[in-house]
């Protein structure tokens, strides 16, 4: 009860060990994770600044949660269809608490930075006495890319955030991982966020099972991302980003006004059974619209073949 009880304890040791950190605790959501992640950083260096990239969760999904809940100042670094580079860190000058780094970036593709550009942006920031934290929400699915274990990329940083949710398959939930001290605090952080559910036996036991069956899957999620992508490249009409893929989600571009596309994807759907897409997002240009393609259990179980042939049906 509570987040209490040796069964929950268990399951964060274990993850905690996973991403090579010395304890982890669970939360019912990311966004609760992050945010109290960046506030005891800011505590801990006297700092109010914290920098990220244009698309970062915690910008565009959040309501600007870390600035009302914790007066935090965001710096934006970098353009918002593009990696964080190390020229776009050094053109931030103000002290920050932390630097949040997302890995893989969901909103431009699911791309990943070179291991070796992503050394050197952490190690920037520690000589500025940033503290790092990861964005692990897909860092699951990161993995495979980099061929290094989660506790290897999770070493570059002092805070890590993972989701349960996501390619794990839970109900919902989050771990946040670190030094002891650091967990201890975002414990007091969490029953301040409402965060210590009478109840959370239900995210947590989805999220343990997740984790069992799901966490040796990534690198077929991967690979059968990589195949569907070849071949929906071929479609005219179509452009993936990025090609190939580097984790097991890519964005799929099309031409067309957004309203009338969704309207032929659902008389397509009516019509033959198959959701192609149910909706579509909006890009910088107005006659280009995205979706994002996942793979899954649920792909996996189906032939490429039985995937792109509605797409390109459709497409037609």
């Amino acid at each position: 009860m509570y987040g209490n009880g040796d069964a929950l304890a268990a399951f964060e040791a274990t993850v905690a060990a996973e991403l090579g950190k010395a304890a982890a605790v669970f939360m019912p959501s990311g966004t609760m994770a992050q945010q109290i992640a960046l506030r005891v950083w800011a505590e801990r260096t006297g700092r109010r600044a914290v920098a990220f990239h244009p698309t970062c969760h915690l910008e565009i999904h959040e309501a600007k949660g870390y600035a009302f809940l914790h007066g935090l100042r965001a710096l934006t670094c970098g353009a918002p269809g593009s990696l964080m580079t190390l020229a776009d860190f050094e053109a931030v000058h103000d002290p920050l608490a932390a630097l949040l780094i997302e890995l893989p970036q969901r909103e431009i593709g699911g791309r990943l930075p070179a291991w070796d550009e992503l050394e050197a942006l952490c190690a920037a920031a520690r000589a500025r006495g940033a503290k790092l934290h990861l964005d692990g929400a897909r860092l699951w699915e990161a993995a495979p890319h980099y061929e290094r274990t989660h506790a290897e990329i999770a070493a570059l940083f002092d805070s890590v955030y993972v989701s349960f949710y996501k390619g794990l398959g839970a109900i919902a939930g989050a771990m946040l991982a670190g030094d002891a001290e650091t967990i201890a605090q975002a414990r007091v952080w969490q029953h301040r966020h409402g965060g210590r559910l009478v109840a959370l036996y239900p995210l947590w036991l989805s999220a343990q099972l997740g984790f069992e069956r799901n966490l040796a899957k990534m690198g077929a999620y991967r690979q059968r991302a990589v195949e569907i992508a070849a071949r929906l490249a071929n479609i005219d009409g179509l452009e993936i980003v990025p090609e190939p893929p580097q984790t097991n989600m890519f964005h799929v571009f099309l031409r067309g006004e957004r309203a009338e596309l969704e309207r032929r994807a659902h008389e397509f759907a009516r019509a033959t059974g198959t959701f192609v897409f149910a909706r579509l997002a909006p890009t910088v240009q107005p006659q280009v619209q995205k979706w994002e393609f996942v793979v899954g259990d649920a792909t996996l179980s189906l032939s490429v073949d039985d995937v792109v042939a509605p797409v390109r049906a459709l497409v037609a």
